[in-house]
Parts: C-alpha cells; structure tokens; sequence
C-alpha cells in the first residue's frame, strides 16, 4: 500500500488507517490482541493508527503502549493520531464536550505517558465543543505543536463552520477533518465537507466506512439494492462488496479508517487501495445508494 500526503503540510499516510474505536478492554489478552492486529497491519503495508483517549475507557493507548514499549517495530515507522475532547459527566451517563486549554494540556500529556511516545503525529479534536472559547482552544493547539508533543493538528466531526470557525483563530493548518462517511451516509459530500476539507489542501478521513456492518449485513430494502449494485460492479474488478464499498470511498479521495477486528475484513480494506473504479462504475454506486444524479 503506498502512502500518500494527508495535506499539503503532512505527513505520510497510510491509504487506509486503522482506528481503535470499537476496542474495548477485554482483560489481560488485549495487549497481545493488540500487538497481533497492528502486526498484520504493517504487513498489509497499513502503518497509521488512530486512538484517543477515551477509547476503551483510556486503556486502548495504554495496551498500544506497551506495544511501543516491546519494541515490535521502530516509532519513525509508524503514523500515530490521537484525539480529545470527549468526557463522561460524573453521572457516568451523560457524555460532553470539551476543548479548554486545560483539558487539551491534560489530554495530550495523558495520551503520550499511555502511548509511551513522545510525540503523535496528529492531535485532533474528537468534537466540537459549542461552549469553548475558540481562541484558548487555538492557542492550547498550537502550544502542543510549538513543544514537538504533536506534529500537527486536525479535528473530528466538525462541520465546516466549525472548521473554519477554529481555523481563523490558528497561524498553524487543520490538517484533516475525520469524518463519518459511506454509502449510507454520504451527507459529507451533500453538505460540503468534502470540498471544504479538499479545499484546504487535505485529505479527508472517513470512518465507520461499512457503515458498522450494515452495508454487508443490512436487510431493507435500501442496503439490499446497494448491495446487489456492489456485487455486480465489483465482479468487473475481481472484488467482493466490501472491497469495492472501501475502493468507492478511495476514489473519491478519502482514507477510510478501519475499525473491525476481523483479519479477513481488515485483509478487503487494505486490498481496496489496489481497485481503481472508473467514474461510470463510482456514480452508478453513488445513485443506488439513493442519490440523484442528474
């Protein structure tokens, strides 16, 4: 799998990314767990990983760290993300934002002593926080870049007004924009997003690219009507249909974030790099999702 330039200022990324969201801590096999996905990983030519603090109830980094630790492979070698900005209320139910120049402090310091790691490559924002203060926000950003704890920045889930809004208050660039994005959610492209992210010279990120699994295991009548249009486009490629789902998102410039802990799923998303729709096949996609094309 080659790699390729998240935005115009870096770095060099992995055509499709491996991100720990759906990990939880399953006891004392997880680190070998781990240890074994992230091997294949790297086999499979995926050498960028993305964590945040809160995943796995902080103990998903932790595990990654040791990894790092052990000495499996060298840190030059691989892309670390990590993000913040998520926290449980003390109910422990209720989930909010927050982006102060504190939390942001604590977070990445957290994350670096978890990851045993001086440094991730990319810090972003896991939300929008509607009740920060943008200009501490920005200012404890660019504080985590000026002190090499980061490389660059990026954010999760913005739209683009909170793009921009974030943006206009940094001298350093938003390098990318994570973002839910597949065939049955493609709001991304509808509202801007995609152009905007393009726009500013980087790449966007596209989680949940299967759609949790719906794509492939969904039974109405939507996602049974995509399916089939997969599974006929994709024989023209020698693919299967997740293969071609994660190839339809690579076309249209975006990285998909991987999450499943399946090796066969994981094996599909990274061969996807090697699949090159043609336009006519992408829109035909694109309209039995549900899209108009005029």
């Amino acid at each position: 799998m080659k790699k390729v330039s998240l935005s115009d200022s870096g770095p060099k990324v992995s055509e499709a990314v491996y991100g720990f969201w759906r990990w939880t801590d399953e006891g004392v096999q997880t680190t070998s767990q781990i240890e074994k996905t992230v091997n294949l990983c790297l086999d499979l030519g995926i050498n960028t990983f993305d964590h945040a603090d809160v995943y796995g109830d902080f103990t998903i980094e932790e595990h990654f760290g040791k990894i790092i630790q052990n000495k499996s492979f060298k840190r030059d070698d691989i892309v670390l993300f990590s993000k913040c900005g998520i926290r449980k209320a003390k109910n422990g139910y209720l989930t909010y934002y927050d982006t102060s120049y504190n939390h942001i402090i604590n977070s990445i310091n957290g994350s670096l002593q978890r990851l045993k790691t001086d440094y991730v490559d990319i810090f972003l924002l896991h939300q929008s926080d509607f009740l920060t203060d943008p200009e501490e926000t920005a200012g404890a950003l660019a504080e985590i870049v000026k002190s090499g704890k980061a490389k660059h920045i990026g954010v999760a889930n913005f739209t683009v007004f909170q793009h921009q809004l974030l943006a206009s208050y940094l001298r350093i660039p938003i390098v990318t924009n994570h973002i839910e994005l597949n065939l049955m959610n493609t709001t991304a492209i509808e509202d801007g997003r995609i152009d905007f992210i393009k726009q500013n010279f980087s790449k966007p990120l596209a989680w949940a690219p299967l759609a949790g699994g719906k794509i492939l295991n969904g039974t109405d009548e939507k996602v049974v009507r995509l399916r089939a249009k997969l599974e006929e486009v994709g024989t023209n490629y020698n693919a299967n249909i997740e293969q071609t789902a994660v190839a339809w998102l690579m076309k249209l410039g975006t990285l998909p974030i991987i999450g499943s802990l399946s090796e066969s799923r994981i094996r599909n998303a990274a061969s996807a790099s090697e699949i090159r729709l043609s336009n006519e096949d992408w829109y035909e996609i694109y309209h039995a999702a549900g899209n108009k094309v005029y």
